[in-house]
């Protein structure tokens, strides 16, 4: 087996095991079927767009969970913003902890809201974490001159 079908499987493997542990659905594969030629970098750009509204949001909900009067609409909104986005690029396991963290909003339960906040910080950290890899993993394939298998 040559580099590039050894990198190839490699690649095809990992993401195969992001879908069975529930890191990630289909909605994931949708993503990738809209990158083409004259956008190869569309995944990433999405994806890291994701990653930059989720820190923010991640750190607006902890200074409004810090405070003395907690705003549970705001939280909720908060919340309700990251499910959708994690929800847009299959980020299966962020989406179900933000589901709740959306009950414990509703309940005005601050100790769940704060278990919930480390949960999906946990979960979305993750998740990055496992992307960068198969990010890396896809730019060595092509930088060994092969190409991105679909799955």
């Amino acid at each position: 087996m040559d580099a590039v079908t050894q990198l190839q499987r490699q690649l095809v493997d990992y993401t195969n095991t992001l879908f069975h542990e529930g890191f990630l659905d289909e909605q994931f594969n949708q993503l990738q079927q809209l990158q083409d030629e004259s956008n190869p970098d569309f995944v990433v750009e999405v994806v890291s767009l994701f990653f930059q509204d989720s820190e923010r949001l991640l750190n607006e909900l902890a200074k409004i969970l810090e405070q003395q009067n907690i705003d549970f609409k705001k939280v909720d909104a908060h919340v309700h913003q990251l499910k959708g986005s994690s929800s847009s690029i299959g980020a299966q396991t962020v989406q179900r902890v933000c589901i709740a963290f959306r009950n414990s909003c509703e309940e005005k339960n601050i100790e769940g809201c704060q278990k919930c906040l480390q949960h999906v910080k946990h979960e979305y950290t993750l998740v990055k974490n496992k992307l960068e890899t198969l990010f890396k993993l896809e730019q060595q394939v092509l930088a060994a001159g092969g190409t991105i298998p679909m799955y």
